[in-house]
């Protein structure tokens, strides 16, 4: 992120304070699949708490597809991430597999984004963003066979989208899919182009500034500490989970 050479402090303190959001909500996460009892965590509350931390990373990372010079090196190190972690968890863990996680919908919407670029330069910034979210909010039930705003379903999409765990990076799992850590194309890219119109309405000269030296450092390590900490918490929860056996 380092646009005209600088980076916005602002913007990595905001992505290092998602980071500690996010780290709390798995370490919770950690402790209830193994077991400990607190039934806040399946409540709408927690649904909203992970939703914030989902919505902020991807309007983030729209935002700053701008910044910097190396988009294809940051889309394929986002994807290859994603890999990663699919390939750990379906090997180690395959209970709580991760396909087409956060991490693979970043680089996915990087990598599709780079010959966007030019014809979405062409589009009025008001009129992207508004488009971008929209198609969000009206494709926020595709996954689950719809297309529709909130509760309202406007029309139902057919079974025979719903074929196999490729159609379900786009959006249309088949049945029986399961992820812990699901974000396909579909509604999660116009997220993303939200964020990226979002950019070319701010205005050039105001860059936010505030920084928390670990907070701000921790959101310019982004990448690395996700892929880091869920197997730290995880261990740790493990741990905590023998000791208050014993």
């Amino acid at each position: 992120m380092e646009g005209t050479h600088r980076r916005w402090d602002g913007l990595d303190t905001l992505r290092g304070l998602t980071l500690l959001s996010m780290i709390a909500y798995h370490g919770c996460w950690d402790l209830v699949s193994l077991g400990a009892p607190w039934r806040w965590y399946d409540s709408y509350g927690a649904y909203l708490w992970q939703q914030s931390i989902c919505w902020t990373f991807l309007l983030l990372s729209g935002f700053c597809f701008h910044l910097g010079r190396h988009r294809l090196r940051r889309g394929l190190l986002s994807f290859g991430g994603g890999l990663l972690a699919s390939a750990v968890t379906v090997l180690l863990m395959p209970e709580d597999r991760i396909f087409f996680g956060v991490l693979s919908l970043l680089g996915s919407a990087a990598l599709l984004t780079i010959p966007l670029d030019g014809l979405f330069r062409r589009v009025p910034a008001r009129l992207g963003l508004a488009g971008s979210f929209g198609l969000f909010l009206l494709t926020r039930l595709v996954p689950g066979g719809a297309l529709g705003f909130g509760g309202t379903v406007l029309a139902y999409l057919p079974a025979r989208l719903y074929r196999n765990d490729l159609t379900a990076c786009l959006g249309f799992p088949p049945p029986g899919f399961f992820s812990t850590d699901y974000f396909p194309l579909l509604p999660w890219l116009f997220l993303f182009w939200t964020g990226y119109f979002l950019y070319r309405l701010w205005p050039e000269r105001e860059r936010p500034a505030l920084r928390l030296p670990v907070v701000t450092a921790m959101g310019r390590h982004s990448l690395l500490i996700y892929l880091l900490h869920q197997p730290l918490l995880y261990g740790a929860a493990l741990l905590w989970s023998a000791l208050a056996c014993w």
